[in-house]
């Protein structure tokens, strides 16, 4: 059982924004660091395992980052195109990747089905689990460190080589024209309050030309190496981060990584950050991700 450690939010005056925001009601937030890229003469590269290969330039920018869940509206895919959601789970051991096969992937796709109206939800067949830094199992695996620079998981150019296997291995067609999205479903799996929680970015907020393509190369010992196109991202000072304190096992962030459909958000810039307010001996933060494609 759970053993639950709650804190109250940190109320900081939003006098410090301007404008926009006190009159929307943003007025909780902590001020932390978010890794953004910085300018570059050559393409990005990130490695799943190997940090030391990557080729990144990284900028920190401190900023206010919006206690979601003290918003008077809160957040829909649709508009700022992520949502928390509760969800319960059957699942007993998050780090049995047949379970997760079993049991949590079939979980979630229901749950998509149910929170986004799509005709059909098809799912990638593996969980990813993440460690913070503090935590034994942080670099254990292959991708399991949290994204410590603000990134988009998919570009266009990417979705058909991840999509394509996924349509081939479980015989859906999809029709010419249909509207489908990418979506990223995150729970935190240690005790709140989490030391490195997991900020997104409001879609509304970000510039086609704060989006910069790179290359996200996974690099699995004992495996070839394979890599696709994701989205890396300058800094815009109209950029709004948001988090949700206190992560409860029974919820989970669910966020846009793709809309073919370019009359709604399209993507979700996101990243991990370090809550300045958060205990230091809370447990070092654990989490899975899940990721899937809905068919409209």
């Amino acid at each position: 059982m759970l053993s639950l450690t709650l804190r109250p939010n940190r109320k900081i005056p939003c006098a410090k924004l301007g404008n926009d925001v006190m009159n929307t009601g943003f007025d909780h937030f902590v001020e932390a660091k978010i890794n953004y890229l910085d300018d570059m003469d050559i393409r990005p590269a990130f490695y799943a395992t190997d940090y030391s290969r990557d080729n990144l330039k990284i900028k920190a920018e401190t900023l206010p980052i919006h206690d979601a869940r003290r918003v008077k509206e809160h957040a829909s895919l649709d508009r700022e195109g992520f949502v928390l959601k509760p969800h319960k789970s059957a699942v007993s051991n998050f780090r049995d990747q047949d379970e997760i096969s079993r049991h949590y992937l079939p979980e979630i796709q229901q749950l998509m089905l149910e929170v986004t109206g799509a005709e059909h939800v098809i799912m990638s067949p593996r969980g990813v689990l993440r460690f913070g830094e503090r935590s034994k199992d942080y670099g254990a695996g292959v991708n399991t460190r949290p994204a410590r620079f603000v990134h988009v998981d998919y570009t266009g150019r990417s979705v058909p080589v991840l999509l394509d296997p996924l349509l081939d291995a479980t015989g859906f067609r999809m029709r010419e024209g249909q509207r489908f999205i990418g979506f990223n479903v995150w729970r935190a799996l240690s005790e709140p309050p989490q030391d490195i929680p997991l900020s997104v970015c409001d879609a509304r907020t970000v510039a086609a030309e704060d989006l910069v393509p790179a290359d996200a190369i996974f690099d699995a010992p004992g495996a070839p190496e394979f890599s696709f196109e994701a989205y890396l991202v300058r800094y815009n000072p109209n950029h709004r981060w948001f988090y949700f304190p206190d992560m409860q096992l029974d919820e989970v962030l669910i966020f846009k990584a793709y809309d073919s459909d370019p009359a709604y958000p399209r993507r979700v810039p996101h990243v991990a950050f370090d809550d300045p307010g958060c205990p230091p001996e809370v447990p070092p933060r654990a989490s899975i991700e899940v990721r899937g494609f809905a068919f409209f």
